[in-house]
């Protein structure tokens, strides 16, 4: 009687799924949270250089969002940069915001540049651990100075 039990259970498929599921399901997850992960920090990398590359324009053309009444304005550059960041959903700190109003680019004078800095952070830390303490993306763009 028992070896009658041990080989029906030997023989039986029920539940087979269920445990090929269990098996393959954390690495799929995985897979798919690494996709989600690598897209967000895409996107922050390509909002970062799209908000350089305004700001490096509102200060070259001297805009009125950068140079009230014609004169630059770092203070005014920074908030619009941090007011630009914030509609992606990104907080840049004044520190990661680098602005240079007559600046030399590949080999030009005469441009205004910024380079921005942003810690893109993780939103599942405890699977991407090496990701929790943050990557430190960059955006850089020139724009030539309108006189």
């Amino acid at each position: 009687m028992k070896t009658g039990c041990v080989a029906r259970f030997r023989a039986s498929r029920d539940g087979a799924t269920a445990v090929e599921f269990a098996l393959l399901a954390v690495p799929l997850l995985l897979v798919v949270f690494a996709a989600a992960e690598f897209g967000r920090a895409f996107w922050s990398r390509n909002a970062l250089h799209e908000i350089a590359i305004s700001a490096a324009r509102c200060m070259g053309v001297k805009e009125t969002a950068c140079a009230p009444g014609g004169s630059y304005s770092a203070t005014k550059t920074v908030e619009r940069v941090q007011a630009l960041a914030a509609r992606r959903g990104l907080t840049i700190p004044a520190a990661g915001i680098a602005l240079n109003p007559s600046a030399t680019c590949t080999g030009i004078a005469g441009f205004s540049q910024v380079t921005l800095t942003y810690t893109f952070r993780t939103s599942v830390p405890l699977v991407f651990t090496p990701l929790a303490q943050g990557v430190a993306l960059t955006g850089t763009a020139c724009f030539p100075n309108q006189s």
